[in-house]
């Protein structure tokens, strides 16, 4: 039996998680958070917001998914890696704000770090067993969200209703936002660099329209190995609760006969400069990936508020990526130093235009 605490249980992710857990008599729901919204009991111990930690050391689980959104949800990415707790990772900004830290405290703690985002996952399987050596590089790939093919000229009105009707995923208000602009391509462009341990030039992103092909890792020999799969989260999230046993879910195989079309383009950074910008931090590393990540939180919040255009969002980004320092984090404080500051520059910003 294993014993799951899962933290943003209210949230696409954690909703999915709960039909997953009570679908197989092996997992045991201990503990359950929200940031706000009421558990009902959902499990034998519940909290909604706080500190997430204090749950935590209550609840003794086997596993943490953690699908906080955002930068709150790294204090419980760490409190699992210190430990040696099973950590299923929906939350990507914890390991894009703290990759070098995160992956110092896994190596004291010595346990297991699944990736629960859908590319991540796929990469994972394609990468399980098979020597660093053998690996040419990664592809991720992405829908292109709703404004797939248009131009700068033709974003400047967009509203947040149109952001947030995604054409192949239903995922919380956020991550769409994030998949609209690109930028959660480069969140998890920096994820995979900590969590998969590749450089920042052998990692690919190309945009996949109906989101089949979540990844594809090239090999030294000319193969390429791909993770296909019709666009649905039970899977990742089934593959990182049941791991290393990969149980059954009720989700159909591709159909291959029923005129199955891959399609593949390389994403518009010009419309699209988020990506570019993701890369740029996460190559020059520090807390630039943090700044990154909390300008950008910034940014969508006001776009979802009507304080900001679309376009606007990537402007914020670099302006305030412009005027951090990008020092190296020694420790959790440092980070929420980090993140601090680059709110308060993108507010600024914000409060300018």
């Amino acid at each position: 039996m294993k014993r799951v605490a899962l933290l943003g249980a209210t949230g696409s992710i954690g909703r999915q998680a709960v039909e997953i857990v009570e679908s197989h008599p092996e997992l045991q729901l201990v503990a359950a958070a929200s940031g706000s919204q009421p558990l009902d009991g959902l499990a034998p111990l519940t909290q909604v917001g706080g500190d997430l930690t204090e749950l935590l050391e209550r609840a003794e689980p086997d596993v943490v998914l953690n699908a906080v959104v955002g930068f709150a949800g790294l204090p419980a990415t760490l409190w699992a890696l210190e430990r040696g707790v099973t950590l299923a990772l929906a939350n990507k900004e914890s390991l894009v704000a703290a990759g070098e830290l995160a992956l110092e405290a896994q190596e004291r703690g010595g346990g297991l770090l699944l990736p629960v985002d859908s590319e991540h996952s796929a990469a994972f399987q394609c990468l399980e067993g098979r020597a660093p050596e053998q690996v040419d590089s990664l592809v991720l790939t992405g829908s292109g969200g709703p404004f797939r093919g248009r131009k700068r000229e033709e974003l400047e009105d967009v509203t947040p209703q149109e952001a947030l009707a995604h054409p192949t995923w239903n995922m919380g208000p956020k991550i769409t936002v994030d998949s609209a602009t690109l930028a959660n391509k480069g969140l998890e462009l920096i994820e995979a660099h900590f969590l998969l341990g590749l450089p920042y030039d052998r990692i690919e992103v190309v945009l996949q329209p109906t989101s089949v092909v979540h990844a594809l890792v090239r090999l030294r020999d000319g193969a390429s190995l791909g993770h296909l799969g019709y666009p649905d989260m039970r899977v990742p999230i089934s593959f990182a609760l049941t791991y290393p046993e990969r149980a059954e879910t009720p989700l159909p195989g591709l159909d291959l006969a029923g005129g199955l079309v891959l399609e593949f383009e390389a994403p518009d950074l010009e419309t699209f400069p988020l990506l570019a910008l993701a890369r740029r931090a996460g190559e020059q590393g520090g807390t630039y990936p943090c700044a990154f990540n909390a300008a950008n939180e910034v940014a969508v919040a006001a776009f979802l508020e009507g304080r900001l255009p679309f376009l606007g969002i990537a402007e914020t980004v670099e302006e305030a990526l412009a005027d951090v320092d990008g020092a190296p984090a020694r420790n959790l404080d440092d980070l929420v130093e980090a993140d601090t500051a680059a709110r308060r520059l993108a507010e600024r910003g914000l409060a300018v235009r």
